[in-house]
């Protein structure tokens, strides 16, 4: 009999967890001809998550559950879950229900009777969501395609279902600084696409702010592109090939005779504008820096207080 562990990260998800079960549930009763695993990743939560994740382990025996130390991050609690599963097929999704359940029957049918390794899902509309936040959301993902040459597409969420040996593959990759949409496209293997609706939260709130989405594209464009580091080196020739003109003009005009008045302000506007576009990149190359500091200490990826 085939087996899908269902890997879970959580977050103070103590009022939707419950609701997540009884949808699993009906969804684990109707694929009754496939064994299950739950793995709920308690993710450092400051609520009674943990708590309601083991009262659920005591009642089913299907429920496992891995708590952390402390919050290591979703990327952490997602390798966590990958790395404890043990199902020759493993779907990840998230505790909200806005990965609906229902789906995971049609993903592993695909995956049973067409050539692909995974299944994986993408939202076509994006209602509900904060308009502002839909458009950086699609600029980051027009960006990546075009700077990266990992498969990243537009609307793609965490919710997949992935066949052991890709799974394997991904848990090879042991970085440190991980962005996992970007691991699933470098890894390769054949992804089939799956859409649906937007879905908003059965209950609870988003962890996930607009400064939070913003810092989590930067680790993505800097773990899967070089194109920074690129454009860096561009625009610092660029810009000494102006002044290298610019002299050239200077010296051209003070041998004809040509006086020019010469003014402060103007002289500080060029000043502060090529001292901005050097701390810019110096700060981008931090970011790089930053990476590999964090890469070269070796450091787990995440502590495990408690498991089952």
């Amino acid at each position: 009999m085939d087996s899908i562990s269902i890997v879970v990260p959580c977050y103070n998800e103590e009022q939707v967890l419950p609701l997540f079960y009884e949808e699993m549930k009906h969804v684990m009763d109707k694929m009754n001809y496939v064994e299950f695993e739950i793995i709920f990743v308690d993710d450092g939560s400051k609520d009674k998550t943990l708590s309601i994740a083991k009262d659920l382990s005591n009642r089913d025996k299907r429920i496992r559950y891995v708590s952390f130390s402390r919050n290591f991050g979703k990327e952490a609690a997602i390798f966590a879950g990958l790395e404890n599963s043990n199902g020759d097929y493993v779907a990840m999704m998230d505790a909200d229900l806005q990965d609906p359940p229902a789906l995971l029957e049609k993903m592993f049918q695909c995956l049973k009777e067409e050539e692909y390794d995974s299944v994986a899902t993408r939202r076509v509309t994006r209602e509900g969501e904060p308009k502002i936040r839909s458009f950086f959301a699609r600029r980051f993902y027009k960006l990546m395609h075009k700077i990266s040459k990992t498969d990243i597409v537009d609307g793609a969420r965490d919710y997949r279902l992935m066949k052991r040996q890709m799974v394997n593959a991904i848990i090879s990759m042991k970085e440190y600084n991980r962005f996992t949409k970007g691991i699933f496209g470098w890894v390769g293997f054949k992804t089939k696409w799956m859409e649906y609706q937007n879905i908003e939260r059965a209950a609870g709130e988003t962890k996930w702010s607009f400064w939070k989405l913003l810092l989590y594209s930067i680790d993505g464009i800097v773990a899967f592109s070089t194109i920074p580091l690129a454009i860096a080196s561009y625009v610092g020739v660029l810009l000494c090939g102006v002044s290298f003109i610019s002299i050239i003009a200077i010296l051209i005009r003070h041998f004809m005779g040509v006086v020019s008045a010469y003014g402060w302000s103007s002289l500080i506007c060029v000043v502060l504008f090529i001292s901005g576009i050097q701390l810019f990149f110096m700060g981008v190359i931090g970011q790089y820096l930053a990476k590999t500091y964090l890469e070269v200490k070796k450091r787990p990826i995440y502590i495990v207080r408690e498991k089952i």
